[in-house]
Parts: C-alpha cells; sequence; structure tokens
C-alpha cells in the first residue's frame, strides 16, 4: 500500500497506537520493531482489541483489508507524519539543544497558547518514534505547533527535521552530552545546526508557510549558535544592552527565578517564575521571543511564564516540610551539571546539601569529565557532599563527601540520618533514579 492510500485510511481513523495496552477503538496499529520487541507478534491481538487496521512488516501475517502490508512500519508511520504535517500546513516551530530543550519547549508552548491553539510534544517524545507520534496528533483545530527534537548521534536532527518541516527553529544551546555517540562538542555543534542546515534548504528551495520564510530564534551572545545560524533571519534575545529584539536579565535575590524583559528598548515586564536556577533565564527569554514574533504583548508573556508550573523533574521546587528540594534529576551532563552548581551556589540561606548522580553516556571523556565537577564541588565551601554512581570513583575529594553505588544505597542513608534544614539539590542522569530519592527527605 502507498502512503497516499495509507493516509486516506489515517483521515478515517485519525488515532495512531502501537502498545496494545493502550488500544484504542478505531485506532491504526503501527507494528514497530525493537531491539528486544516485535510489534507484528502483537498485531492480531491489536485487531481484536478493536484497532480499524494493523501496519505490518512482517510477510507471514495474513493478507487482508484489516492487515496493511509495508516494507518497513517505522519508515510508514514516519512518512505518513510527514504528509499530514504537508496537508494542514500550519506554522511549526522546532526545538533542539543539549540543555533546557523540554522546558524551553514547555514555555514557548505555555506564552503561545495564551493567543493559539497549540500542539506540543508530550513529555520526552522526541524521537524517530516520539516525533511522528506528535506530529500525527495535529488536527485542524490546531493553530500551530511546539515540536521538540533530540538526537545523541550525527544526522538524527537533520532525519527527524525532514519530517517536521519547521517553518521556525530554536536551538536552546551546545553543550558536552552524549559525547560516546557525538565523539566530540564540535560533534554536539554539528548535529544540533542540522536544524539551521533543514531551514536554509527550505528558504532556499522557496519554500514559506504562514509565518513567512523560515527563520530563527537566537541566543544573542552565545558566539558558536550566531556563527552556526549565519545568514538566517532570526529574532534575537539576550542580556540588556546585546541590542536582542529580546532584553533580559534575572532580578531579586528569591530562590524561584524571576526576571524582566522588554521588546526593543521598550518597557520592562516583570514575571516571577516557578523555575529554580537563574540557568532558566534564556529558556524564559527564548519563550518570550517566540512570544513577540507571533503577536503576544509583554503582559501576555510575563503572565504566562509566571503560571508555567515545572514538572518531570526539571527545576522543580519542593518542599517537603522537613527539607527544601530543588529536583533536576531527569538528565544531566557537564554543561547542564556546571550551570546547576553555579546557581546553586549562588543561593543563600539553609544548609546546603548536594546529591548528584552521575553523569551517563560521556564515553571515552566520563572520568575527565567527573574530575572536572569534582574540582567545582571542592570549590563549594560549607555544602554537604553526596554522590551516587561508580563514575564517581576516580574523582578526589574529601573525605566527609559521601558515596554511594546507587540511589537505593543512598535511601538506606537518608532512612538512617534522616536530614533535616536542607537545602538540596538534587542532579543526576535519569538512569541514577535520583527522583525516587524525593520522598526520603
Amino acid at each position: 500500500m502507498d502512503i497516499q492510500a495509507l493516509y486516506e485510511r489515517f483521515l478515517r481513523h485519525p488515532h495512531i497506537c502501537t502498545d496494545t495496552r493502550k488500544i484504542a477503538t478505531g485506532s491504526i496499529f503501527f507494528a514497530l520493531r525493537g531491539a528486544s520487541f516485535d510489534g507484528n507478534r502483537f498485531a492480531l491481538q491489536a485487531l481484536e482489541a478493536g484497532c480499524a487496521c494493523a501496519v505490518v512488516d512482517d510477510d507471514a501475517l495474513p493478507a487482508g483489508d484489516r492487515f496493511v502490508h509495508v516494507p518497513d512500519a517505522l519508515s510508514a508511520l514516519q512518512q505518513l507524519a510527514a504528509l499530514h504535517r504537508r496537508r494542514l500546513g500550519l506554522p511549526v516551530l522546532q526545538i533542539t539543544g543539549t540543555n533546557g530543550k523540554t522546558t524551553t519547549k514547555e514555555l514557548c508552548a505555555a506564552v503561545l497558547s495564551r493567543k493559539y491553539r497549540v500542539l506540543t510534544t508530550e513529555g520526552n517524545l522526541n524521537n524517530h518514534i516520539g516525533v511522528p507520534l506528535t506530529l500525527l496528533r495535529l488536527t485542524a483545530a490546531h493553530e500551530m505547533a511546539v515540536i521538540e527534537t533530540g538526537a545523541n548521534h550525527p544526522g538524527e536532527i537533520a532525519q527527524l527535521s525532514a519530517l517536521v518541516g519547521a517553518d521556525c527553529g530554536l536551538v536552546t544551546n551546545v553543550g558536552r552530552a552524549h559525547l560516546e555517540g557525538f565523539g566530540s562538542l564540535e560533534g554536539v555543534a554539528r548535529t544540533k545546526a542540522e536544524l539551521y542546515d533543514a531551514l536554509r534548504a527550505r528558504r532556499a528551495a522557496g519554500e514559506a508557510g504562514r509565518c513567512g520564510t523560515p527563520f530563527v530564534f537566537l541566543h544573542k551572545g552565545d558566539a558558536l549558535l550566531e556563527e552556526k545560524a549565519a545568514g538566517l533571519p532570526a529574532v534575537t534575545y539576550g542580556a540588556p544592552g546585546s541590542g536582542a529584539d529580546v532584553e533580559g536579565e534575572a532580578v531579586g535575590t528569591g530562590f524561584s527565578l524571576t526576571l524582566r524583559f522588554r521588546f526593543g528598548g521598550g518597557v520592562w515586564h516583570e514575571a516571577a517564575t516557578q523555575l529554580v536556577g537563574d540557568y532558566n533565564l534564556p529558556n524564559c527569554l527564548a519563550a518570550a521571543a517566540a512570544g513577540l514574533r507571533f503577536g503576544l504583548d509583554g503582559a501576555e508573556i510575563a503572565e504566562a511564564l509566571a503560571a508555567y508550573e515545572p514538572r518531570n523533574n526539571r527545576s522543580q521546587l519542593v518542599d517537603t516540610g522537613r527539607n527544601r528540594l530543588i529536583v533536576d534529576a531527569y538528565n544531566a551532563n557537564p554543561t547542564s551539571m556546571a550551570s546547576a552548581l553555579e546557581s546553586f551556589a549562588r543561593l543563600s540561606g539553609q544548609q546546603k546539601m548536594l546529591l548528584l548522580g552521575e553523569m551517563r553516556e560521556l564515553g571515552d571523556e566520563s572520568r575527565s569529565e567527573h574530575r572536572r565537577v569534582g574540582e567545582a564541588l571542592a570549590r563549594m565551601t560549607g555544602a554537604e557532599v553526596w554522590l551516587v554512581g561508580r563514575e564517581w570513583d576516580a574523582v578526589d575529594g574529601p573525605g566527609t563527601w559521601r558515596r554511594f553505588a546507587d540511589a537505593d544505597a543512598a535511601r538506606a542513608a537518608l532512612a538512617s540520618e534522616r536530614p533535616e534544614g536542607r537545602t538540596v539539590l538534587l542532579k543526576g542522569s535519569n538512569g541514577t533514579r535520583l527522583y525516587t530519592l524525593v520522598d526520603a527527605f
């Protein structure tokens, strides 16, 4: 079956499922394959559970109207998503970057939703499966979309950009993450800049969406991003005096980030956010730039930034009654870890405690990067330090530092010692499971 014929079916049954545990009656089941599973084995079960048809790539399955045979089910899903996005033609903002892309995506969606009906990536569904599933959730009722794209190998952003067909793009930053896959910081930069390359290609082809010729949102003052985005029209954001379209800065000394911003040297607008850490300032300014470009005024943007509630263990402030926690335990890499430590060091108040998980996917650079974090920790006086994971074993530090093989070992110590009156930063790669320790405080 060709993609056009499959699309006709999708228009009659506009719901997609890939998991037989989450079947919606009348949906289309895609039999995706993975390293340890084969969706073709569950195709008949999906039909019996109420799916309208199953898209399969196993010739052993029977022919018939309810089995749609294709060469590759994943490729069919991606082609279907790209076709659907082109048919609807609404404005799409694509976001990628090393750090802050999910928070920036959420902030942009929160701001733009003040004026438009916005579809956005749910959670962290930002890969070769999650992106097409998100695009296939678009309907004629939506007025725009904010799509997050992630990568851990070269070429992935280019592939996802081809599906998304973005009208505008935003790279939050480039940092030292997934070095095992990218090989170097330059490898990270080249991959993130594949979004810029896709926008250039659309411009060269004379393509223009509902918001005009393709353009970018750009952090002015980030020399690497400015170099990679050269030649593309940009809506810029940056520090006061930078000459950016949106200028902003952190203000006040509160625990959560309060910022002020203005457009083109105009009046200042202040937003007291619920985000912890002034490293979130560029994320907020990026969202303000998106609001500016799409016709929101400063008051609307400030209200949206203040109302946004962080979740999913990203820059969350949790008061347990005994302790105050900054839970930033969804992900960690050398760049985000350094930013979190710098921000935490500037906080004043209660006795500080750092509970840090190891940073994953750093390849041959892992030990040196962990040592670099250790050197920063050694300069932070007065903070209690707990380290979780074997990658910290090669890091020298004072005998007062506590070391644990895993989160369960740390939990046992917390249960025994019951710390109280602490301001605690929980930061580590998701695989270290530090998020499971919140209730132990």
